[in-house]
């Protein structure tokens, strides 16, 4: 896992890793580690001072590299076989789509940015988020990968860039 403090530092007008550690009241030591992205921890209390200073919450601060998958349309599908229900994270998409929470887990995955249920079902409703199944009661909506490529292109382009 990898910081941003770099970057936001930069962001907020901090340079060096000295202004870091006078905006921050940290050893330079500690700042020069935290601003090369040398560390593999970070306690709660300088945590709060980065924040502080970079006028950021923690999310921010922390990227993640999602490990190399296996694209969905390489994945063989057995219909005869039923879901395994072992608490591993699937990178499969079934057959019939994604569910909204499928789509919510695979656009933080690549963006960082969780949506809430009702951001997605908002996207649905205006059309931005085509679905291939309507979602009526008690039937979820189904999302399929086109169409979710399709939103994940039109989300990074039009939301993430205007932040």
């Amino acid at each position: 896992m990898k910081t941003k403090i770099n970057e936001l530092s930069k962001a907020v007008g901090i340079t060096t890793a000295y202004q870091l550690q006078k905006k921050t009241d940290l050893s330079p030591s500690q700042a020069a580690r935290l601003y090369k992205d040398e560390v593999e921890a970070i306690s709660i209390s300088v945590l709060e001072k980065l924040c502080d200073a970079l006028k950021c919450s923690p999310n921010d601060i922390f990227g993640y590299n999602e490990p190399q998958t296996v694209k969905p349309q390489s994945v063989k599908i057995d219909p005869e076989k039923p879901a395994s229900k072992s608490g591993t994270l699937k990178k499969t998409v079934s057959s019939d789509g994604m569910t909204v929470k499928d789509v919510r887990g695979r656009l933080f995955a690549t963006t960082g940015k969780m949506l809430s249920r009702e951001r997605v079902n908002n996207y649905i409703s205006d059309g931005t988020l085509k679905t291939t199944q309507s979602g009526g009661k008690g039937t979820p909506h189904k999302v399929s990968e086109a169409d979710y490529l399709e939103f994940e292109a039109w989300y990074k382009e039009n939301i993430l860039k205007q932040k």
